[in-house]
């Protein structure tokens, strides 16, 4: 079968590689229908990331079952998340499928040697491990172009504002971004209003992701988060530095709630005595994917969500290796090709 493989920065290649086969009855075969690129993706395709070559792309995907365990039939279409996870063991149990026990740290599909030899979801076929607890059905009439970041970006997006939320509810919400993270503060706001945040504004340099912010119905501010925005009970540092992080924490108020999404410079100076005194709540980590996907679906099925205007084009299957080398918030490889209405 087929798999695009990132060979070096820059260098994309659909290769033969051997087609994976069930070997346990827990196991599923599946056939990815839509991948979406990962705000990570494009770092890692430009050479900008610490992962070693090659990678086999693609981790945000709705497949469709083609062999699977009891309980999934073939053609059943399916979010498959890209960490992965037994379901059963002590981690698992308390929601933190991307720490699972049962197979070695950090094992996830798209992340070549970092996630394991699990391969990427740009690929003809794809082996799910523990397939009755990872697969999530699609709902139906939900199109699988619209949801494959429902396996990774929009679970970042939900856990960075969805856990304050419940602590403070109608909250006002604040989104720092304009860094490495393109597209999960966006679904960040998307999931803040749906959840009934009061208001979310959203902080960028960039015109094209301020216009889908404000689509959602963010007030929007281009530039970089100053004082004079105020405070906010929650705020989410999408900015992926650690000066963004410390900007984004100074905007957060007393005992308020701050989310970074992420960061991978490996160490960074905080205010921590200017945090100890206003008792603000910082998290950083990562997200774990698979509990959080059935009540994203269910509310991108009740058009609650609507990541369809994060996705900036979707293209064929056949053009990945062409489309990915153009900078994007977030593109779908899709086997039927064409835009999304």
């Amino acid at each position: 079968m087929r798999s695009l493989v990132l060979e070096g920065a820059r260098r994309l290649a659909w290769r033969e590689v051997p087609e994976p086969r069930r070997r346990h009855e827990r196991e599923a075969l599946v056939r990815p229908l839509a991948v979406a690129t990962c705000d990570l993706d494009q770092p890692m395709i430009f050479g900008q990331t610490p992962f070693q070559f090659p990678i086999h792309l693609g981790h945000e995907c709705v497949a469709e079952v083609v062999e699977g365990p009891e309980g999934f039939a073939p053609g059943d279409r399916v979010v498959v998340p890209f960490q992965i996870s037994c379901g059963t063991c002590e981690r698992c149990l308390r929601g933190l499928t991307g720490s699972c026990t049962t197979v070695r740290p950090l094992s996830m599909y798209g992340f070549g040697g970092l996630g394991g030899d699990w391969g990427g979801m740009l690929s003809d076929l794809a082996l799910v491990p523990y397939a009755e607890a990872m697969l999530v059905r699609l709902p139906e009439g939900v199109d699988p172009a619209v949801v494959p970041s429902a396996a990774d970006n929009i679970p970042d997006g939900w856990r960075a504002v969805a856990p304050a939320l419940a602590d403070l509810p109608a909250a006002d919400v604040l989104v720092v971004a304009g860094g490495g993270a393109r597209s999960i503060p966006l679904y960040a706001v998307d999931v803040a209003l749906a959840l009934g945040a009061a208001s979310v504004t959203y902080v960028d340099t960039d015109a094209g992701r301020l216009a889908v912010a404000q689509e959602l119905g963010a007030r929007v501010v281009e530039g970089k988060p100053e004082p004079s925005l105020g405070t906010f009970p929650v705020t989410v540092d999408g900015t992926a530095t650690p000066d963004g992080l410390v900007a984004t924490l100074r905007l957060t108020d007393w005992g308020g709630r701050c989310t970074s999404i992420g960061q991978l410079e490996p160490e960074g100076r905080l205010p921590l005595f200017e945090l100890y005194t206003r008792g603000v709540h910082l998290h950083i980590g990562r997200a774990m994917a698979r509990p959080l996907i059935p009540a994203i679906l269910d509310l991108a099925a009740a058009g609650r969500l609507r990541p369809q205007l994060v996705t900036s084009a979707t293209v064929a299957w056949e053009d990945a290796p062409e489309a990915l080398l153009e900078p994007a918030t977030k593109l779908v490889l899709s086997r039927a090709g064409g835009e999304l209405g």
